[in-house]
């Protein structure tokens, strides 16, 4: 063992998970970017009748006037662009195989290009048997006013559940509503091709149909915006020009005939189509396969690991830490490189399921902090030790293990008395900049990201095993102190602590974790199709996509895309199985959200749709009156029972930060009040209760949760 020699306080370490991001702008200048080529698409069952390779290539503006036929094989129910209107069942087909009795079919041709005019590769999309439970919804509607048009706007989510609502979205197998709010693409100056993007407040239930439905649009003027030719031949039941499109329309009828029974008259449509949402095996089939193989190789053991440093701290050089360690240690590996590094993703087996090469094993890294609560100093021999409870902690964007060390980690280490340990989130990490920055030129490669993301996962699992295990970390002298005593309770079980990117990622892990119950998601959110745009952190990717895919449109089709892989390795496509729905071999979970309202890097309606569906309440007053812009804020989250309460449940935390924008734009008014609500003494402590005793406790009683912004 050694003296440690870092100095006193690590509040410098705050800043280290914004690193990689400036690393990332660096990237951006070496990257060679170009203009988009325009798609074009084939049908599928749903109506087009055209297979992949019957679909011609062509070239065409990606704007195009809906008074222009769509290229052959797009869905001509909005001819601005192809995969339009997103998501559609016209491109699946059936298959009997998959849960849903369908598969998604994007044929390459369709598929939007990059400035060398490259096709984003359809095969990993095409695995799934449906879209994202938190899909955006994409459409163009030429000069369409959405206040005059009365849409729900994002201040006033219960508007969409009207009876007279223009759009509508409704589970086809139980009628039910879904709510949503709409905007459009604040991103896009051009009117002839900017999105009209409507995002639901709950995510969709896996494996479930849903019918979109808008009706009585109206422009700046007032006036009634008409359909497009094809959707009023199927709407008016005239004919219809091609074979293709008359093949569609007993599929259009059904559709009809379900808007009916919901009350909507299909003579006021302006347009209406269906999607049907992944399974539950489609989203977190791949990360419960790898979690189940690796754990059944491992037994009741612990991973084999090694220690690299151990470092013991005087009191003058960290007062809030005893000890540092740091090593490696071994987990199957189920990319398709050896040892997996940047740039592997899954190596995918017969079943089209990651399966592991033979003796293929990632070396994780680890980093863990012996707070003083544990033992006083770690290097006397006789020094006194109460073994701690053992608690994984996820970094934010980009970062690594190391953010452990900021000083209110350290901090929350010793409120609980933890024993924090760990690792990088892979396909994310500060290891992975270069590799991701790469992806955004050309989308064919995400697959590399959300797979590596799922390595990951298993990681951390598998560190959580190393804690809590007899034959793991306190097997080592490194893990012991004063006369050869554990430091870390064994039996004391494990929990789970994660702020912002680990937050988001962390929400997908507490929904396999089997051996922790609990967790606190710091300034978390869920859907990345959603946060992108909404997030400071978002700049330089932008400038890559701005570059790579410069169509706005585009852009938004592409999030739409590579959210159907993100959901593998995000809250996203865990959510609706995070708390009491546990997904197969798993137990239920309690989870404690933290928002920071304003928070300029993860959105707050990203926070609030992320407690609807895991069914989190919420301590109200939420806000000081005045505060939040919304008619009813916080709306469909019930307020938590009472000042000690069991479940889930949602805190805000405002420290005087502007409201966030009304836009899909990132919040840029005053101080980023990201880091607030970790820093806030009342909030380490609640979560430590909270991960300890499984309790929610309310530190703000009758009024709003006020934070200092230094955390004092």
């Amino acid at each position: 063992m050694r003296i440690g020699t870092r100095p006193i306080g690590t509040s410098a370490r705050r800043a280290r998970s914004r690193i990689g991001v400036i690393a990332l702008a660096l990237v951006v200048g070496a990257l060679t970017v170009i203009t988009v080529g325009a798609p074009v698409s084939a049908g599928s069952e749903a109506g087009a009748g055209a297979s992949a390779s019957a679909v011609p290539s062509a070239s065409t503006s990606s704007a195009t006037d809906a008074s222009v036929a769509p290229p052959a094989g797009c869905d001509p129910l909005d001819p601005t662009q192809c995969l339009l209107p997103y998501p559609d069942n016209f491109f699946t087909v059936r298959d009997g195989s998959t849960p849903t009795g369908r598969r998604v079919d994007f044929p390459l041709a369709a598929m939007p290009e990059n400035a060398s005019a490259v096709p984003i590769d359809p095969t990993a999309f095409n695995r799934n048997d449906g879209f994202s439970p938190g899909t955006p919804v994409l459409l163009h509607v030429n000069r369409i006013d959405l206040t005059r048009s009365k849409v729900a706007p994002i201040t006033d989510i219960g508007s969409s559940l009207d009876a007279g609502a223009p759009i509508v979205i409704i589970d086809a197998g139980t009628g039910k509503r879904v709510p949503y709010w709409a905007e459009l693409d604040a991103n896009d100056p051009n009117p002839a091709e900017q999105a009209l993007i409507i995002h639901a407040a709950v995510d969709y239930l896996d494996g479930h149909r849903y019918i979109v439905a808008l009706r009585n649009l109206v422009d700046g003027s007032g006036r009634t915006i008409p359909p497009d030719a094809v959707f009023r031949a199927y709407r008016d039941g005239t004919p219809l020009a091609t074979k293709a499109e008359q093949r569609r329309r007993p599929q259009m009828e059904r559709t009809f005939d379900s808007l009916q029974a919901a009350g909507i008259d299909r003579h006021s449509l302006y347009l209406a189509w269906d999607f049907t949402v992944a399974s539950q095996q489609s989203l977190t089939g791949p990360m419960l396969h790898i979690r189940d193989d690796a754990f059944h190789q491992l037994g009741s053991g612990a991973p084999l690991f090694s220690v690299a440093s151990v470092t013991d701290f005087t009191t003058a050089q960290d007062p809030l830490i005893a000890r540092h360690v740091a090593g490696t240690f071994s987990v199957p590996s189920y990319l398709d490189q050896p040892g997996g590094p940047p740039g592997s993703q899954f190596n995918l087996g017969p079943d089209g399921l990651p399966a592991q090469m033979p003796g293929n094993v990632q070396t994780a890294n680890f980093e863990c902090n012996i707070p003083r609560s544990v033992v006083s100093d770690g290097s006397s021999p006789s020094a006194t030790v109460f073994p701690g409870h053992a608690m994984l902690y996820g970094h934010g964007l980009l970062g690594s293990a190391d953010e452990i060390n900021d000083s209110v980690i350290e901090s929350m280490a010793g409120v609980g008395n933890f024993v924090v340990c760990g690792t990088d989130w892979l396909g994310l990490a500060s290891q992975d900049v270069a590799t991701d920055a790469g992806i955004l030129t050309d989308l064919s490669h995400f697959p590399i990201l959300p797979d590596r993301g799922q390595q990951g996962m298993l990681d951390f699992l598998f560190l959580g095993r190393l804690m809590t295990s007899p034959a793991g970390f306190v097997s080592s002298p490194a893990f012991q102190a004063g006369a050869a005593h554990p430091t870390i309770d064994t039996s004391g079980g494990l929990s789970y602590y994660g702020n912002s990117q680990g937050g988001i990622q962390g929400g997908a892990l507490t929904a396999v974790s089997q051996e922790f119950t609990r967790s606190v998601l710091g300034v978390p959110g869920m859907d990345y199709s959603l946060l992108l745009n909404r997030s400071v952190d978002f700049d330089p990717f932008e400038a890559i996509l701005n570059g790579s895919y410069p169509g706005k449109l585009v852009q938004q089709i592409g999030l739409g895309l590579i959210q159907m892989l993100w959901d593998r390795s995000e809250a996203d496509g865990y959510a609706q199985f995070m708390t009491d729905d546990p997904l197969p071999g798993t137990p239920a979970h309690q989870v404690l959200l933290e928002e920071a309202f304003g928070d300029h890097q993860v959105a707050n309606i990203a926070t609030e749709t992320e407690a609807r569906t895991i069914g989190a309440a919420i301590h109200r007053p939420a806000l000081a009156p005045g505060r939040s812009p919304d008619v009813v804020p916080f709306y469909g989250i019930e307020p938590i029972p009472g000042p000690i309460s069991q479940g889930s449940a949602l805190f805000v935390w405002d420290s005087g930060t502007p409201p966030p924008p009304l836009t899909n734009t990132p919040n840029r008014g005053g101080a980023d009040p990201h880091g607030v609500p970790r820093a806030q003494p009342d909030a380490q402590l609640q979560g430590a209760t909270f991960l300890l005793r499984g309790v929610v406790t309310d530190p703000c009683g009758t009024i709003a949760c006020t934070a200092v912004p230094s955390g004092g």
